[in-house]
């Protein structure tokens, strides 16, 4: 149930609520000018027009123009330095893909390999396995930075110990 002070403020909604609405709708109504006539004489003419042309069919969706198919290449494709175009132009791999490996290519360097074509999202060995005999590729590939995982792997320096080398 409701206090009076939250009846006192849904009564005051409800006024506010109702007067804006009859506002409205006096406006609406009542508000018949030259420039309403106008515009509302274009806005017929406008719906005439468009009436008419679903009619007489004339309007016709606009179909965008299928994209060709890049040639299938001769020989096999380079990828460590193939256009877009080219790598599209292999079997199982379409504009997405194509994309994914020039943009992998370009930030960490050529593959090199089959191996360094597998970073690629959407390359894995079965890709590889269809792919095999139709890519080459003629560049090194970039070194990978070696990651030391353990500290102890760490060369120690010759002078003052480490303090976990020092067992008590």
């Amino acid at each position: 149930m409701p206090t009076p002070a939250e009846r006192k403020a849904l009564l005051f909604f409800s006024v506010v609520l109702v007067l804006g609405a009859s506002t409205r709708a006096y406006r609406t109504l009542h508000n018949r000018s030259a420039e309403n006539a106008g515009a509302r004489s274009a806005l017929e003419r406008q719906i005439k027009a468009a009436d008419s042309a679903r009619r007489a069919g004339l309007r016709k969706p606009k179909r965008e123009p299928k994209r060709r198919a890049p040639p299938r290449p001769a020989g096999p494709v380079d990828l460590d330095v193939a256009s877009e175009r080219e790598i599209e132009g292999l079997r199982h791999i379409g504009p997405e893909l194509a994309k994914r490996i020039i943009a992998d290519r370009d930030s960490l360097g050529p593959f090199g390999s089959m191996e360094g074509l597998r970073r690629v999202k959407g390359i894995g060995p079965s890709m590889v396995a269809k792919l095999d005999s139709s890519v080459t590729f003629s560049l090194v590939p970039r070194p990978t930075n070696t990651v030391i995982s353990r500290r102890s792997e760490l060369r120690k320096t010759p002078g003052k110990p480490h303090r976990r080398d020092i067992r008590p």
